[in-house]
């Protein structure tokens, strides 16, 4: 078998995707760091399965991330970069400046020529956007504070890469930047200044070009209705627009996030993401297999005390900058190291921008290959760093938090306690208090409590699961307590304590799926409530509404698949250890069901409840009146 061929790499590159990243994920480690141990393991520098000197690895790893950044630059919609310029422009602008700063200060320091030390302090201003948004998007985290200024500030660095790459030709010597990188492009032998303007015309090109022809020629392209035509013609785009940027010296990652930035705005722009969004998740596991492959082992045993200290430099230097920029902006102590743990590594631009800086001569082959293992290791650490935040300092991080800021006195008793007011005790509680229910709501999200204060909504900082604030909260006087904490452990353990304490409360909970609710249902509480149920019914019920049912029919539907699922919940919930008993029930169940709603089918107008739909009882009044009209007309002209 021939070791150097095309099906044999790409079995390789597959085959240990999909032995790594299933063990990885059982261990905890998510997908990322799986991909990065499976590129360490067959690189050249591991087992030598594929890679030759790592120059091919590397060629892989920029086509995932030319695909990846065509899809970034398609999210880039103008109305999520307004909404976040603050972040952008200030978090980011002060985290690419400040660390730009001080990187270039600490290589001055070692030794480098100002021209070398601002390259390198630009290379590591810039963070991973593949690995730092898909471990935040696996953890759950993007919707937390952290993660939107996270996503802000990577946004910059995606954006800043343009003049980074504009600014480097300025810096190389006249000799360096006329010897290039090899390969033959039309900017050859132009000075730094030429080259520059050669850059910036090309952005304007693919700028303004695009919007004006972009359209037309997708337009006409989409009357033919052959979607693998509308996919090729993306592909055609991406791959065109890449070899412009790369015969003006630049990277053809750049020019495919530029082509996606000008399609962002496109009526086609979904379309496009449904074509590209299938091959996403692949090219972005070869690039991060690529990046774990790239670690040259042989360069780090020769030198590894200053690879070792490298790397902790960038790391170390770059969470503390980051620590001290959320509290700048303010983040609260849980969600400020979450920031600074997410963002310290080098990212994927940093290959491209260490490797433009050898091919013009900014910097050298032995000062770059170190810098590039420092990037590849950077970026291979962040996944076990994230994990050491969540296992490790968050739970602690959080109970210090607590313990620096004391609970707040309960000074107002309501006849309902909320425990919990994220996105579903919100709801809840704006509902009691609209209907003139007193509540008291308790949340331990520090953050959350001082925005909901400044909307004019009382709430109290605290843990809601300690008992001696629910007893300054009034616990033996309340009617009811509503456990809307998105943390199902937390909802049954202070189920199970309210109940045991307080067994004449009315307990009503959150459950996050059927397998929770099957447990709080043992606890026997008032009420058990699927976060998604009632309003998977009601769009339920507008889908048959828009297929042509009658309203009425639509909901009397509803409410019985409701009541049926409700009882079949409970039922299925004692016998849920017998796991074959438990299929077959669900399945009896699920038939009956069906039989069921098929059995009530509308009776004859004159029995319906035509007050679900008064569009239809309207129009059927007015035929009726009509007919009437019409039937007394005939009965006058027979008496006559």
């Amino acid at each position: 078998m021939h070791s150097d061929g095309f099906f044999f790499q790409a079995f390789v590159y597959l085959a240990a995707a999909v032995v790594a990243v299933p063990v990885a994920k059982r261990l905890g480690l998510g997908s990322v760091l799986g991909y990065l141990i499976a590129g360490a393991i067959i690189g050249p520098f591991g087992l030598g399965l594929v890679g030759e000197g790592g120059t091919d690895v590397m060629h892989v790893a920029e086509f995932g991330v030319v695909m990846m950044l065509f899809v970034i630059g398609l999210e880039l919609e103008p109305a999520l970069l307004w909404r976040l310029r603050g972040p952008i422009l200030g978090l980011g602008g002060l985290q690419v400046g400040l660390t730009t700063a001080a990187g270039a200060g600490v290589a001055m320091t070692l030794g480098m020529p100002w021209q070398a030390a601002l390259a390198i302090g630009m290379t590591f201003a810039l963070s991973s956007t593949a690995i730092v948004l898909q471990t935040l998007q696996e953890k759950g985290w993007m919707r937390l504070p952290a993660g939107q200024s996270a996503f802000a500030v990577l946004l910059f660095q995606d954006i800043a890469v343009i003049p980074m790459l504009a600014v480097l030709p300025l810096l190389a010597p006249a000799a360096a930047a006329a010897v290039g990188d090899g390969h033959s492009t039309l900017v050859d032998g132009l000075p730094g200044w030429g080259k520059t303007l050669a850059v910036l015309a090309a952005v304007t090109l693919i700028v303004v070009g695009g919007r004006l022809a972009l359209r037309p020629a997708f337009r006409v392209i989409a009357g033919t209705r052959l979607r693998e035509l509308f996919t090729a013609a993306t592909l055609l785009l991406v791959v065109g627009i890449a070899l412009l940027m790369q015969q003006v010296g630049l990277s053809p990652a750049l020019g495919t996030f530029l082509a996606g930035v000008v399609l962002a705005t496109s009526e086609y722009r979904h379309e496009l993401e449904s074509d590209i969004e299938p091959f996403k998740g692949l090219l972005l596991g070869l690039f991060f297999i690529a990046v774990g492959a790239s670690l040259d082992f042989g360069l780090i045993a020769a030198q590894p005390g200053a690879i070792a200290g490298l790397t902790g430099l960038v790391l170390g230097a770059k969470f503390l900058l980051l620590l001290l920029l959320a509290r700048l902006f303010r983040m609260g102590t849980d969600q400020g190291l979450l920031f600074a743990f997410a963002l310290p590594q080098a990212g994927e631009f940093a290959f491209v921008l260490l490797g433009f800086a050898t091919s013009i001569g900014v910097l050298g082959l032995e000062v770059a290959n170190p810098l590039i293992a420092v990037v590849a290791l950077t970026m291979a650490l962040t996944p076990v760093l994230l994990a050491v935040h969540e296992r490790l300092i968050a739970p602690r991080i959080g109970t210090r938090e607590r313990a620096d800021r004391p609970a707040d006195t309960v000074h107002d008793e309501g006849e309902v306690i909320i425990a919990g007011f994220d996105r579903f005790g919100n709801t809840v509680g704006r509902f009691l208090r609209a209907n003139g229910v007193r509540t008291t709501v308790l949340d331990n999200d520090s953050d959350r409590v001082d925005t909901l204060r400044r909307l004019g909504l009382t709430v109290f900082y605290g843990d809601p699961t300690r008992m001696d604030l629910l007893h300054a909260a009034g616990i033996e006087r309340a009617r009811a307590i509503v456990i809307a904490l998105d943390d199902p452990e937390k909802v049954r353990g202070l189920a199970a304590a309210l109940r045991l304490h307080h067994p004449e409360l009315a307990i009503f909970a959150r459950a996050a799926d059927r397998g929770d609710a099957h447990e709080l249902l043992d606890l026997e509480l008032q009420g058990v409530y699927r976060e998604t149920l009632d309003t998977s019914l009601r769009m339920g019920v507008d889908v048959l509404r828009a297929m042509g049912h009658r309203g009425h029919a639509a909901h009397r539907a509803a409410n019985a698949f409701r009541r049926h699922d409700e009882a079949t919940l409970k039922e299925l919930a004692a016998m849920r250890e017998d796991r074959a008993r438990y299929f077959t029930t669900a399945r009896a169940r699920i038939a009956e069901l069906e039989a069921l709603i098929q059995a009530d089918k509308p009776a004859p107008l004159a029995t319906r409840d035509l007050g679900w739909d008064p569009t239809t009882l309207r129009a059927e009044f007015s035929e009726q009146r009509t007919e009437d009209r019409e039937q007394r007309t005939e009965n006058q002209g027979s008496d006559m």
